[in-house]
């Protein structure tokens, strides 16, 4: 007589389903911790500062300086407050990407803009 085909699988199914449970009774413990991370509120940075957000996410394309690159120049923009919180969270049609600037930042983000001279 051969062995049965079927054993491994069953042992296979029996594990995973016991895996699939401790790994739900782990997840409880960790609820309210999930809840905070998927909350909709927007992250705000304790301490925003612009310039190094502009050092790591903006130079590749305006600039070292913001003055313009293959992007339009930030410093001295005409744009208004509105304009540059709408453009710094959806993007452009032209290649900006949206989402680079956490949603509690844009202010931030746009006023240390509006600052540059």
């Amino acid at each position: 007589m051969g062995k049965n085909p079927i054993v491994p699988f069953l042992l296979i199914m029996a594990l995973g389903i016991g895996l699939i449970f401790f790994m739900s009774l782990y997840g409880l413990d960790q609820k309210a911790e999930i809840a905070d991370v998927d909350s909709d509120e927007p992250e705000v940075t304790e301490e925003f500062d612009g310039e190094s957000v502009a050092q790591g996410k903006c130079i590749a394309c305006h600039g070292g300086d913001l003055e313009g690159a293959s992007a339009p120049k930030l410093v001295g923009t005409d744009l208004s407050k509105e304009d540059l919180v709408d453009i710094i969270k959806n993007g452009t049609d032209g290649g900006m990407p949206a989402g680079l600037i956490p949603d509690g930042d844009l202010d931030a983000m746009a006023d240390y803009i509006l600052s540059l001279e």
